[in-house]
This record gives structure tokens, C-alpha cells and sequence, in this order.
């Protein structure tokens, strides 16, 4: 998946979230751990959300692709996020799976609460 694809499928995810009415509080965050694709507020959640660009029919699902060693990237950026005292809200991991049909249509499914940072360290 190249970059641009990417970045649209990250697009469509921030899109698709504010219309669920969340609030977009930083878009790829880093830190030297790793990245965090979309930082929103979801009610009284705080939600660290990855999201994974597909082709239509690909064989690795989108929570498959997010592997143990991403997981503990994302909590551990996670981490540092809440440490700079930003939102005091309940953490949650979501997933966001982006597709593309021929004609350029977004199709997103929302994976909430996706994993969590047990058995991760």
C-alpha cells in the first residue's frame, strides 16, 4: 500500500469518526516509540486509533495486520501522549479499516476497544 493510499484511508477515517462525533485531537502523533494515526475524544473516552488501509478482498484483515510489536508501539507512544497531562479520559485502543472500491467510494468499519495493552510488555 503506498503512502497516498494510506494518507486517504486516514482521511476517510478522521471523516468518519467526527461524523460519529468524535472530536479529532492530533493526527499523527509521534513520539520515539512510534506513530499514532488519530487521536480522538469519544465521549469520556480517549481513544488511540490505528488505521489500516485495505484493497477490497485482501487477505489479512485489518485487526491481523496490527501485530503484537505495533500493539506495544502504540500503547508505549499512548503512554506518552497521557504522561504530557493532555485529557484525563478513559483510554481505548480502536482500529479503523479503511477499504476502496474500484470506483474510489470509502467503505470503513470501526473496531472498537480493538485490544488493550495486556500481555503486551
Amino acid at each position: 500500500m503506498d503512502n497516498s493510499s494510506g494518507a486517504a484511508g486516514e482521511r476517510a477515517a478522521a471523516e468518519y469518526l467526527e461524523g460519529e462525533g468524535c472530536e479529532i485531537l492530533a493526527q499523527n502523533y509521534r513520539s520515539r516509540f512510534g506513530e499514532i494515526d488519530l487521536i480522538v475524544r469519544d465521549g469520556r473516552y480517549l481513544v488511540f486509533v490505528e488505521v489500516k488501509t485495505r484493497k477490497p478482498g485482501a487477505k489479512v484483515g485489518p485487526l491481523e495486520a496490527v501485530s503484537p510489536a505495533k500493539r506495544r508501539r502504540i500503547v508505549r507512544t499512548a503512554l506518552m501522549y497521557l504522561r504530557g497531562g493532555a485529557v484525563r479520559l478513559q483510554p481505548r485502543f480502536d482500529v479503523v479499516a479503511v477499504s476502496f472500491a474500484e470506483g474510489g467510494a470509502a467503505s470503513v468499519r470501526h473496531l472498537k476497544n480493538a485490544f488493550g495493552g495486556e500481555g503486551l510488555f
